[in-house]
């Protein structure tokens, strides 16, 4: 019998990171073919889809790549994928720093109603939940309890911890991990670029996660908390002036007084004793690319100034290296040391690379005691070339100085060797190292190291050797078995992959390593026990439900027929489908990879169809429920892929996270946008992709970024092209069998923006009145053609004309619209939800308690509730029949 492998997910470099100062040009967007663009390269092979496929045609899973049964093994831009979310926000053009920070404050001053938010998702969320083995699930690969992204921690010596969430804030434990509460949520960014204790024991917040991939949401700058251990974040502890606005911050590094940060826009530093004043600029390579320069508002300005990390000689300070480069590739790229006045490029210091090409994203990792500095770079060029990996390598200097000498001690081939379960071609040991970086060196021993890729490695003798404590997953190891009884001792709960953050510290006597992914927080003993293997044996889950910083694109909701109550379910960023059925203590992941889109059946929560990325649908009826028994009889699969045919086309077909939907007054009508619009009507009965239907062609370079239907009316917003370079946006209109398709006339200079558009809502008594939500920001902010005025816009008959409804809302991008039972709207947007009284102009909060993170979609739910799937901090739901008949409001304090 074929050993059963499991589907790989679609890597999504930084999906999604936090909010305020954003800005076009100013987050990661990869714009056309006119800057630096991010990597392509293939991801592991697709071995759940070939298995499948395996299953239905008699043919082995372990097919070759490129065969029939290859599934989804051909290249995938990762990186592209996650610049579509940013494309959203800063179409058409260049947005101007201090955008976000603008409506963060005019948020502050807005009425709030009555009733608060619930939080639904705040529980643990089991990824090996045993119930859920079916074909399309990663269940029983080892990660356990997961939360959202940390892409930043920090510990100290008595059980405090400090977590940063990509794009939720950051969280205490005062147990040396778990039991965690939210320190930060009083702050305008909740994107986690880094965090750091100082010699004070003062700990430094540094907003703007630091991946520079396409989505990551810039700060607002750095934050200090003097007592940690007991106090919060507030907005007044901001380091310095506005400077550090609108960037995203890498690193944070401590010599005497002061500190050194490396940006986006170049390395500065500040006094850590007197904390006002503003920051000083040490060295940006390309000064007319910054905010006031000659070159601000060109399409490759935020890649010609970024700084990955800063090290310093701990036997004389004032030598210090800049490790500066996009991740791409710029002729900027390289090591810098300062002479005289100036900085200049470094050379001759050893194997550690020093030319343009092999300088991309470089980590740091200092000895306690000075004697050992490492590094870790990733190679633009072999990036660009080795479709395996992008690692150049790792590095020691046995001085403890920057500038060398530096040996290497290991490469992705080294690694490979070294216990890692990435061993298929295209998909290796640093395959992102452009993403997942961190270095740890053990503060009692210089040549005891950790190091976090996709995987965690760790070398006791100064990089001679290698192994793998924490493992991508366990599925390529003889140990593992989809039935946990079958599965040996030699097979331990390994960590979530996607390594971003780091910290030693410790509680009650005993010395622990923390690492962040993109599943959460995890911790092991510093000087752990692993087996025959390298693999360890003792990773403890630190996601208890306490934090969640989990992040959904989408919310579905229906009837639990099972157990009553509700099931409530979504897709997530590298984490799956989660599902929270009516009495679950604990969320279950039926469907794993990234969850994108959702359609749920609002009277059986059972029925659930699930995108994958590019409009990859997956469906099933009984939840996902399957305890592996369809790996030995494969007609007990009850998971079963049913993509329409532009999923094939990948981002030619649709976006990564494309838009389905169901009819509102037809559970069984489907509508699914990519280039094209398909519509099926079997409902959850659907089999295959082959029972969709192309009921109209948006046309060629097209792809739909919102779709609604009701009745049989369905409303497409598209783009094409969709980054800055010359974007243009459209909506069309048709019916669900085909006819009386037409596309609306949308000019540039016309009523609804020439920005993305993100959602629609059609009025169930009457199809021609529809609301279009519309992301961005307006031509305030936005240096783009067309860029106009307005989030939110109201037609009456099918869209011939529109009427801005925008009014007192804050210039943010708009992502969801919602039509209440009382007739009020609701309206998610990437600082807030914000609600309309039916008859009403003006806008107000709706609610208390929902924290400053991004609202991609709202749902209404069979129980009355409104829920929201955030980008950061899970899902929420708010009883809205608080709102009926009152238009009820009060004005809190933030």
């Amino acid at each position: 019998m074929m050993r059963q492998r499991h589907r790989r997910r679609f890597m999504t470099c930084t999906v999604v990171a936090a909010a305020f100062g954003l800005a076009g040009a100013q987050s990661f967007a990869a714009s056309g073919d006119t800057g630096p663009r991010p990597w392509n390269a293939r991801h592991q092979a697709d071995i759940g889809h070939r298995h499948t496929q395996a299953l239905a045609s008699g043919r082995s899973a372990l097919a070759a790549p490129g065969s029939s049964d290859g599934g989804s093994d051909e290249a995938e831009n990762s990186a592209e994928g996650t610049a579509q979310y940013t494309e959203a926000r800063t179409a058409p053009g260049v947005v101007a720093p201090g955008a976000y920070g603008a409506a963060w404050s005019q948020l502050q001053s807005m009425r709030h109603t009555n009733g608060d938010w619930y939080h639904v998702t705040k529980k643990a969320y089991d990824s090996d939940d045993p119930r859920y083995r079916d074909v399309n699930s990663n269940s029983s690969g080892g990660s356990g309890n997961v939360t959202g992204r940390i892409t930043g921690i920090a510990a100290d010596d008595q059980g405090h911890v400090y977590a940063g969430g990509a794009n939720g804030g950051v969280f205490r434990s005062r147990t040396g991990g778990g039991h965690w509460e939210p320190i930060a949520d009083k702050l305008p960014s909740l994107s986690t670029g880094t965090l750091a204790l100082d010699g004070s024991h003062r700990l430094w917040y540094a907003t703007g996660e630091s991946n520079t991939g396409a989505t990551s949401f810039v700060g607002t700058g750095v934050y200090v908390l003097p007592d940690p251990q007991h106090g919060q974040f507030q907005p007044g502890g901001r380091v310095g002036g506005a400077e550090l606005e609108s960037t995203v911050i890498h690193a944070l590094r401590f010599v005497g007084t002061t500190v050194w940060a490396a940006t986006s826009r170049g390395v500065w530093s500040h006094s850590t004793v007197t904390l006002s004043g503003p920051w000083k600029l040490e060295f940006a390579p390309n000064p007319d690319y910054l905010p006031g320069g000659s070159k601000a508002s060109d399409p490759s300005a935020p890649y010609k100034n970024i700084a990955n990390d800063i090290a310093v000689d701990p036997k004389d300070p004032s030598k210090v290296l800049l490790a500066v480069g996009w991740r791409g590739k710029d002729s900027y790229n390289g090591l810098y040391g300062k002479q005289g006045d100036s900085w200049k490029p470094v050379t001759g210091i050893g194997d550690l690379p020093t030319n343009s090409d092999d300088v991309g994203n470089v980590t740091f990792g200092a000895a306690a005691d000075g004697s050992r500095l490492y590094a870790v770079d990733q190679s633009p060029a072999q990036t660009a070339s080795n479709p395996d990996s992008g690692l150049k390598g790792v590095y020691v200097s046995k001085s403890g100085s920057p500038f060398g000498p530096w040996t290497q001690v290991a490469d992705y081939s080294k690694l490979r060797t070294s216990g890692s379960a990435l061993q298929s071609a295209g998909y290796m040991p640093g395959i992102q190292s452009w993403y997942n970086q961190f270095l740890q060196v053990d503060p009692a021993n210089a040549d005891h190291v950790y190091l976090g890729l996709e995987e965690v490695f760790e070398t006791k003798n100064g990089g001679a050797s290698w192994i793998t404590p924490g493992p991508y997953w366990n599925f390529p190891f003889p140990c593992w078995s989809i039935d946990p009884t079958k599965q040996t001792g030699d097979c331990s709960p390994t960590t979530h992959s996607d390594q971003h953050a780091v910290a030693v510290g410790s509680y009650r006597g005993k010395t622990w390593a923390y690492v962040g992914n993109d599943g959460g927080i995890y911790r092991r003993p510093l000087n752990g026990a692993v087996d025959s293997g390298g693999h360890a044996k003792d990773w403890q889950s630190l996601n208890d439900g306490t934090i969640d910083t989990l992040q959904y694109y989408s919310v579905g909701v229906g009837k639990d027929r099972t157990y009553g109550g509700t099931s409530v379910t979504g897709g997530l960023q590298d984490n799956g489908q989660s599902i929270l059925r009516g009495r679950d203590k604990v969320m279950g992941s039926n469907f794993g990879g990234d969850g994108g889109d959702t359609i749920t059946d609002p009277e059986n929560g059972c029925n659930i169809a699930q995108e994958y990325v590019y409009l990859d649908m997956w469906v099933t009826q009984n939840c996902g429920v399957n305890k592996g028994s369809w790996a030995t009889d494969p007609s007990k699969a009850t998971e079963y892929e049913v993509a329409p045919p532009d999923k094939d086309l990948g981002g030619a077909g649709a976006r990564f996270i494309a838009p389905i939907t169901s009819d509102t007054k037809d559970i069984n009508t489907w509508v699914a946008g990519g280039r094209h619009v398909w519509v099926q009507s079997k409902g959850f009965a659907i089999r295959s992709g082959g029972e969709w239907k192309n009921s109209y062609d948006l046309g060629e370079g097209h792809v739909a970024t919102a779709v609604a239907s009701s009745g049989g009316t369905v409303y497409v917003g598209w783009c094409g092209p969709c980054n800055n370079q010359g974007f243009s946006r459209g909506i069309a209109v048709g019916n669900a069998d085909g006819t009386g398709w037409h596309q609306l006339g949308l000019p540039v200079d016309g009523t609804i923006p020439n920005r993305y558009i993100s959602g629609f809502e059609i009025d169930p008594a009457d199809a021609q009145h529809v609301y279009v939500a519309v992301n961005g920001f307006s031509r305030t902010w936005t240096e783009g053609p067309g860029a106009g005025v307005g989030h939110l816009f109201e037609s009456r008959d099918g869209g011939a004309s529109w009427t801005d409804i925008s009014e007192n809302l804050p210039d943010v991008p708009a992502n969801t619209v919602k039509l209440l039972p009382n007739g009020g709207l609701a309206l998610g947007t990437d600082l807030a939800t914000f609600y309309r009284p039916a008859g009403a102009h003006q806008w107000q909060v709706l609610g208390n308690d929902l924290p400053t993170t991004a609202v991609l979609q709202l749902k209404l739910g069979p129980d009355g509730n409104l829920y929201a799937a955030t980008h950061g901090r899970g899902i929420r739901s708010f009883d809205v029949r608080r709102l009926k008949g009152s238009a009820g409001y009060r004005v809190v304090s933030r």
